[in-house]
């Protein structure tokens, strides 16, 4: 599966026609683009949303948010290398704000149980309650 960052991501010195939501065009060589698809162009020609008049930037800067859709050359298509999507597999490891322990782990050496503090399953923690004593 080619995922759309790694695509862009293997365009770096290619050319690249960039339509934006306002109807502007950009053509130009991919230099850079980060995780948010904004991307950084060299040798650019910008047509107006008219098609009427054009102008050449040496280099430009496009905010990702504002882009309608990027045209790549199919010799592209061929050098992305498909990336195994990742996956929260091991959600065991993830912990929440709480820090809560996982099935019956201890607690990590050289730290003690704090008696005021909640259960483990996550919270903001706060005097544990007795429901013996309720």
């Amino acid at each position: 599966m080619v995922l759309p960052l790694s695509l862009i991501q293997s365009a770096i010195d290619h050319p690249m026609l960039v339509e934006l939501k306002n109807g502007e065009t950009y053509n130009g060589n991919l230099v850079k683009c980060d995780t948010w698809m904004n991307i950084f162009l060299k040798d650019v020609i910008c047509t107006s949303k008219d098609g009427d008049q054009f102008w050449k930037i040496p280099e430009c800067f496009v905010r990702g948010n504002t882009i309608k859709y990027l045209r790549i050359p199919d010799e592209v298509i061929d050098l992305v290398k498909d990336e195994p999507v990742k996956r929260h597999q091991n959600f065991k490891t993830a912990r929440g704000r709480g820090g809560a322990r996982v099935g019956n782990r201890p607690a990590p050496q050289g730290k003690k149980p704090n008696k005021n503090q909640g259960g483990g399953r996550g919270g903001r923690g706060g005097k544990a309650k007795n429901p013996a004593n309720s």
